[in-house]
């Protein structure tokens, strides 16, 4: 059964939160629309790269975001 993680909706303007892995190390969730971001969550194996996929939608369900400004 494959594992499925839930995103919520963007919590700065409500848009899809998509998982974006960064060559095979690290993953973060941005969102499609504004660009707000979580941290990246770096991993090395299959079980740590679940692990910082669990931690990345956590914070992004929370809230805990890096809004992106229009300017960057």
């Amino acid at each position: 059964m494959e594992n499925v993680i839930e995103l919520e909706e963007c919590p700065c303007c409500r848009g899809n939160g998509v998982m974006m892995h960064e060559g095979g190390w690290s993953v973060q969730v941005e969102c499609a629309d504004c660009g707000s971001h979580t941290t990246y969550v770096e991993y090395e194996t299959e079980e740590q790269k679940l692990e910082a996929e669990r931690k990345v939608a956590m914070l992004w369900n929370i809230g805990k975001v890096i809004k992106a400004n229009p300017s960057e």
